[in-house]
């Protein structure tokens, strides 16, 4: 059959979102006219002062916590370093033992390697094969000198979901700070922080239809911190640098659209979702999903096509106008399989053949067809070829 004409396709909505439209509405009037330094004491920086403090108050409403316990920050890979690096340092007279697991974002995982050549140790603890983290691992882990567990929440990989509740459970019982890298989650996953016992959590802007380089941090009232940046007294002392208060604004609207429309959006997108694995499954002989089948982020799809290359189908699709990720990661020329896959014991061919697709607002029915379509032709070449070279 062949293929329609050739689309534009984004399947990677888990590596950045597009801008909402109603988000640059509410971010353009502090480009132009309302520009002042919120540190300034003149009407143009009480002005924005009013903004990122409204901001504040939103995220905190969505979030059910304190405005003090809100920091803004550049984004994600900020949060996440402020979170493990803060505590540590904060911590480092208590004990230098931290536990995370071996799937985290690398935010996360450099964070720890970092800080274990300055003398900390850390604790990366095994998955299931759906990706996903035993509480009871966390808990036979622990050690008298445990300052901090950090465990992501969605995993960015996979989807898979963590039972942050249960973990946190453990972690408030021995009075142990606890962080989750929640950027893949936020705004697809409600949260109620009154009620969790998460102690710090990360967020981002540009994976919720706001802008790049602004995120923000949750730092619950009492948690023993330390800043890591220095300079000005910004951000409650905890976090130096001049606002960047479009971001702000932008990452409060963001969030403010997405949680309120969070089911309506996860009905859609679950269904598109769901639409396109059992269709993949009918058209294309031996197709795996990665992750866990259920308890997962309802936009993602992590497949991999055995007998393939993933970065070979990647480039195929992108010719076609489709752009999705790939489960390896390229450093220094050479491509490593993907760290997460690996550490949920998938053979190689597994490994190297996976794609993540992430569907998001904007993504529609026509565009899932025209990827099918794609796929269809493509995966059985790719196959062929991978078995002449072999």
């Amino acid at each position: 059959m062949p293929l329609a004409q050739k689309r534009i396709v984004y399947l990677d909505y888990s590596a950045t979102t597009p801008v909402d439209s109603r988000v640059l509405d509410a971010m353009w009037p502090y480009f132009r006219e309302l520009y002042g330094n919120p540190s300034s004491a003149h009407g143009y920086g009480k002005a924005a002062q009013q903004a990122v403090e409204a901001a504040r108050q939103t995220l905190a409403r969505l979030l059910h916590c304190r405005e003090s316990e809100i920091v803004f920050t550049s984004g994600g890979t900020e949060s996440d370093n402020l979170a493990i690096r803060g505590v540590a340092y904060a911590c480092r007279d208590k004990g230098r033992h931290i536990i995370t697991s071996q799937v985290e974002h690398a935010a996360v995982l450099k964070t720890c390697h970092r800080l274990e050549k300055e003398g900390f140790a850390v604790t990366y603890l095994p998955v299931d094969t759906f990706g996903r983290v035993d509480p009871d691992r966390v808990a036979t882990a622990l050690r008298k000198e445990t300052i901090l567990i950090s465990i992501i929440h969605g995993n960015n990989e996979v989807g898979t979901i963590n039972p942050i509740p249960e973990i946190g459970a453990i972690a408030r019982q021995h009075g142990i700070p606890f962080h989750t890298d929640a950027v893949q989650s936020f705004g697809k996953v409600s949260f109620n922080l009154e009620e969790m016992p998460i102690d710090l959590l990360s967020i981002s802007s540009h994976k919720i239809y706001g802008p790049k380089g602004v995120g923000a941090l949750f730092i619950r009232r009492g948690t023993p911190i330390q800043p890591i940046l220095t300079g000005g007294g910004h951000e409650m002392g905890k976090r130096a640098g001049t606002h960047n208060v479009p971001g702000i604004v932008g990452l409060a609207r963001a969030a403010e659209i997405i949680i309120t429309d969070l089911e309506t959006e996860r009905r859609k997108i679950e269904t598109l979702r769901d639409y396109f694995w059992e269709q993949l499954q009918k058209r294309i002989d031996n197709v795996l999903l990665n992750g866990h089948p259920e308890n997962r982020l309802y936009h993602n799809l992590n497949i991999s096509f055995p007998g393939c290359d993933g970065e070979a189908l990647l480039i195929a699709l992108d010719m076609f106008g489709i752009a999705v990720s790939t489960g390896s990661a390229c450093q220094s020329g050479s491509v490593e399989p993907s760290h997460v896959l690996k550490a949920m014991g998938l053979d190689n061919d597994r490994r190297t053949s996976a794609l993540r697709f992430t569907l998001g607002r904007y993504t529609t029915r026509q565009e899932i067809d025209y990827t099918l379509q794609v796929l269809e032709q493509i995966v059985p070449q790719q196959r062929t070829v991978q078995k002449k070279r072999s």
